[in-house]
């Protein structure tokens, strides 16, 4: 078992810039998978961005240029910058993991073996 506790979601205007995190704890693996997801109201869950244990990092490209995905190894903690944030990027934003190596949105989105955070708040005003 994973458990996956995110942070960092907060109300602020466009043009700003928030940091999420992400700390993993339990069974995690040396091998993994870790992203970033986003779900607006009435819309269905986004990929936003991944990292996996090689450092290969992906991003949606109405994100990239904008945040970065990185990850504190000693802390077990994945984060996402966001900068210059839009109103488009008002979601509640969920942190998923999957340890094991393969890695692509697709996978990570629908695995059965990957585990998701409770997810934390964005809100981005104009």
């Amino acid at each position: 078992q994973v458990q996956l506790v995110e942070s960092g979601g907060s109300s602020v205007q466009a043009g700003g810039s928030l940091r999420l995190s992400c700390a993993a704890s339990g069974d995690t693996a040396s091998d993994y998978c870790m992203g970033w997801f986003r779900q607006a109201p009435g819309k269905e869950r986004e990929a936003v961005a991944r990292l996996d244990s090689t450092g290969k990092s992906v991003y949606a490209a109405s994100v990239k240029g904008r945040f970065t995905i990185s990850k504190d190894s000693a802390e077990n903690t994945l984060y996402l910058q966001m900068n210059s944030l839009i109103p488009e990027d008002t979601a509640v934003y969920y942190c998923a993991y999957r340890g094991e190596a393969a890695c692509n949105f697709l996978l990570l989105k629908n695995s059965a073996r990957t585990y998701w955070g409770q997810g934390t708040q964005v809100t981005v005003s104009s």
